[in-house]
C-alpha cells in the first residue's frame, strides 16, 4: 500500500529574501527582485537585467573551508536545506540517517566555475586549472553536499530537466517515500547561473527580455511580454512519510497528493503548440489525488513571460479544466523573482504550499495589458485571500520536460 507523504519543513534563497518568511511576505507585497546585474559589466549585452540574490554570505549557513569547495548553485542549496531541516524541527541525532534520502537538481550546474576555469585555460594553460573544477561543476554536487553537510545516508540522487527540474525532484522524492525507499527526503532545485555566458547564451536564444524597466521586465501571460528574466536561488522542502511525521509530532504544513510527468517529443525549447504534454501531466497528477479539476483552487503557473510558453501554458490549462478555467486563480511566481530554471518548481512548490497554509494567493506582478489568447484569471497585480484545499505547480522545461505537483491541506 502506498504511503501518504507530507510537507514538514521549507528553505528558501531567492532574490525577494534569503528565508522562507521574507520571500513569502515579500511576495504578498509585490516586491520585485528585479534589477540591474550586478555580478559582471554588461555594457556589450542587449540584457541588462536579472533577479540576483541579495546579501548572501555562505558562510553563515557552512564552514567557510567547506563553502570554498561548492560552487553557488551548491551554496544555495546546502543554505536552503539548513533552513528547511530547522523549520521541520527534524532532529537529525535521532533519526536513522539511512531511511533520509536527497534528491536536489540544478539546470546548468557550475556554469561560473566553468567560466573562471576555461579563461585559466586559455590564459595560462591547463596546468593551472583548478583540481576541483569537476567537484565544483557537476550538477549532483548540490544533492552530495547537503548529504554530506547533514549526513543523510538514503537515497542520494539528482533530477536535469532544465526548467522542471525542482518539480521533478520533488515528484520523485514523493515517490521515493510513497514506495517506503525512505521515511524522509529533502527535495528541490537550486541555481546559480546569472553568469556572461548563461546570460549571453538565453540571449542569443531570444528568450531574455530586454527591457530595462525592472518592474515591466517580467510580465508573464501580459500581452507585451517579451522574454523571461535570469533568476537564481534554491528551495528546498522535507518530505515526510505521514506515519513518520505523525510519530515524531511534526507540523505538518501541507500533503502532496499527485504527481504528473510528461514530455512533449515535440521541441528542444519550444513547448507543444496545443500544449498537450503540460495537459497531460496536469491531468495525471489530478487523477492521483481522486479529485476533479474544478476542485483545484489555484495554479501556479510555469508563466514565465515568453510569448509561446504562456500562450501553451494557457491552451493546456484550458484543455485539462475546460469552462471552469476561467473560475481557477492562477499567477506566475516569475513576475516577482525571475525564472530560477532548475530552482524554479521548488521555489514555487513553497509559494504554493504558502498559500495553503495562509489561504492567500499571490499576484502576477507586473501585468497590464491583456493578450486576447491569454484570457484566464492571471490574479494581476493584487493578491487575494481565498480557500485553498489544493493548489497545483506545473513547470515546463527545454527538451520538453513537464512536471505537475500537487499539494493539499492536509487533513488528518
Amino acid at each position: 500500500m502506498k504511503q501518504r507523504v507530507v510537507i514538514t519543513g521549507m528553505g528558501a534563497i531567492t532574490p525577494i529574501g534569503n528565508s522562507v518568511e521574507e520571500f513569502w511576505n515579500n511576495l504578498k507585497s509585490n516586491k520585485v527582485g528585479i534589477d540591474q546585474i550586478t555580478k559582471f559589466d554588461t555594457q556589450e549585452y542587449k540584457v541588462k537585467l536579472a533577479a540576483e540574490v541579495k546579501d548572501f554570505k555562505a558562510a553563515d549557513y557552512m564552514d567557510r573551508k567547506e563553502a570554498r569547495r561548492m560552487d553557488e548553485f551548491s551554496q544555495y542549496a546546502v543554505a536552503a536545506t539548513k533552513e528547511a531541516i530547522e523549520n521541520a524541527k527534524l532532529d537529525l541525532e535521532k533519526e536513522d540517517l539511512e531511511r533520509i534520502g536527497v534528491i536536489v537538481g540544478s539546470g546548468i550546474g557550475g556554469l561560473g566555475t566553468i567560466e573562471k576555469e576555461a579563461y585559466k585555460l586559455q590564459a595560462k594553460g591547463p596546468n593551472r586549472v583548478s583540481p576541483m573544477l569537476i567537484p565544483l561543476i557537476i550538477t549532483n554536487m548540490a544533492a552530495g553536499n547537503i548529504a554530506i553537510q547533514f549526513g543523510l545516508k538514503g537515497k542520494c540522487s539528482n533530477v536535469v530537466t532544465a526548467c522542471a527540474t525542482g518539480t521533478h525532484s520533488i515528484g520523485d522524492a514523493y515517490r521515493a517515500i510513497q514506495y517506503n525507499d525512505a521515511d524522509v527526503m529533502v527535495a528541490g532545485g537550486t541555481e546559480g547561473s546569472i553568469t556572461p555566458l548563461g546570460i549571453a547564451g538565453f540571449s542569443s536564444l531570444t528568450a531574455l527580455s530586454t527591457s530595462t524597466d525592472p518592474l515591466k521586465a517580467s510580465r508573464p501571460f501580459d500581452k507585451d511580454r517579451d522574454g523571461f528574466v535570469m533568476g537564481e536561488g534554491a528551495g528546498i522542502v522535507v518530505l515526510e512519510s505521514l506515519e513518520h511525521a505523525l510519530s515524531r509530532g511534526a507540523n505538518i504544513l501541507a500533503e502532496v497528493v499527485g504527481y504528473g510527468a510528461t514530455c512533449d517529443a515535440y521541441h528542444i525549447t519550444s513547448p507543444s503548440e496545443t500544449g498537450e504534454g503540460a495537459a497531460k501531466a496536469m491531468t495525471m497528477a489530478i487523477k492521483e489525488a481522486g479529485i476533479k479539476p474544478e476542485d483545484v483552487s489555484y495554479i501556479n503557473a510555469h508563466g514565465t513571460s515568453t510569448y509561446y510558453n504562456d500562450l501553451f501554458e494557457t491552451k493546456a490549462i484550458k484543455a485539462v479544466f475546460k469552462e471552469s478555467a476561467y473560475n481557477v486563480p492562477i499567477s506566475s511566481t516569475k513576475s516577482m523573482i525571475g525564472h530560477l530554471l532548475g530552482a524554479a518548481g521548488a521555489v514555487e512548490s513553497i509559494a504554493c504550499i504558502k498559500s495553503i497554509e495562509q489561504d492567500y494567493l499571490h499576484p502576477t506582478a507586473g501585468y497590464g495589458t491583456k493578450d486576447e489568447d491569454c484570457d484566464l484569471d492571471y490574479i494581476p497585480n493584487e493578491g487575494r485571500k481565498a480557500t485553498v484545499q489544493y493548489a497545483l505547480s506545473n513547470s515546463l522545461g527545454f527538451g520538453g520536460h513537464n512536471g505537475t505537483l500537487l499539494f493539499a491541506k492536509y487533513k488528518g
